[in-house]
């Protein structure tokens, strides 16, 4: 049986817990939304209504009820070597620029990284690299994925997908070549690819300080969830973990531009790239 709708007060104060707890901003507009989102766990979790439901979410009693709404709240759309012109970048600029400088590991980080698409595709760009430099990074790459979703990052951990999620984007070639046939209708990522990236669950709205430092950070298609406060502290932080001289990939629709003066715009034949300043201080 389908909700009646929000009221503004119930509806002002999800919004209120979706950007505190996830940076998420909602709209004036999204009740239905909201509802259509969160109607089937008001069932799972066996409430009256989805009004109940969010008044035992602000009472904060139940973590698995907290994650579950995020997890349903945030969009997890992805695909394999997406927009693929970060991944030419990366192979055709930026590679062979950090092989020149050596750095022992290589070290990226893709900040959302969903169901592990994006970092798999990363390690499958720096192994095709590989196989003309043969001994560069050779098995010590290090590629971070994080999401706030545990969901997701469940997924991204087994490394296994199944036909329609491997049709996105990735081409018959690089299956053959980098996943193993379950047999199933499921392909799971090959060991040389899998052991190049781990995953972990993060919020990128908490601090970075652990993450240590990175050649290159990917953090595309989600800051325009964001308020611009939000945007500003985000990618203020990450010079914190981006190594002078390091480059930050962003959605194409994606600029620091306004929020942050430590980045510099790079212009490759491919696309658009953003270069931390060497003499920035964090």
């Amino acid at each position: 049986m389908s909700q009646p709708l929000l009221s503004k007060e119930e509806y002002d104060a999800f919004r209120h817990f979706l950007e505190e707890s996830c940076g998420i901003v909602l709209g004036d507009n999204k009740h239905y939304l909201v509802t259509s989102r969160l109607n089937r766990l008001t069932e799972e979790f066996s409430f009256d209504s989805l009004s109940k439901m969010l008044e035992a979410l602000r009472q904060n009693k139940n973590q698995v009820l907290r994650e579950r709404i995020i997890d349903a709240m945030t969009t997890n759309e992805t695909s394999w070597f997406r927009d693929i012109y970060p991944f030419e970048i990366l192979k055709k600029d930026l590679l062979p620029e950090l092989a020149a400088q050596k750095p022992n590991p290589l070290r990226i980080w893709s900040a959302a990284s969903s169901y592990g698409q994006e970092a798999f595709s990363i390690a499958i760009a720096i192994k095709e690299f590989q196989q003309n430099r043969p001994g560069v990074w050779n098995g010590n790459t290090d590629i971070l994925g994080t999401d706030i979703s545990p969901t997701v990052i469940r997924i991204a951990r087994d490394a296994k997908y199944d036909e329609l999620s491997l049709g996105r984007g990735l081409s018959a070639e690089r299956r053959q070549r980098y996943f193993t046939d379950n047999g199933d209708g499921g392909w799971t990522v090959k060991p040389e690819i899998r052991n190049m990236a781990r995953f972990s669950e993060m919020n990128l709205l908490k601090s970075f300080s652990n993450l240590g430092k990175f050649d290159l950070i990917f953090c595309r298609n989600v800051l325009i969830y964001f308020s611009s406060p939000i945007k500003t502290d985000i990618l203020n932080r990450m010079t914190q973990v981006l190594k002078p001289g390091g480059y930050l990939f962003l959605g194409g629709s994606e600029s620091p531009t306004g929020y942050s003066q430590a980045y510099e715009m790079c212009r490759f034949p491919d696309g658009v790239v953003y270069r931390l300043k060497e003499n920035w201080k964090a």
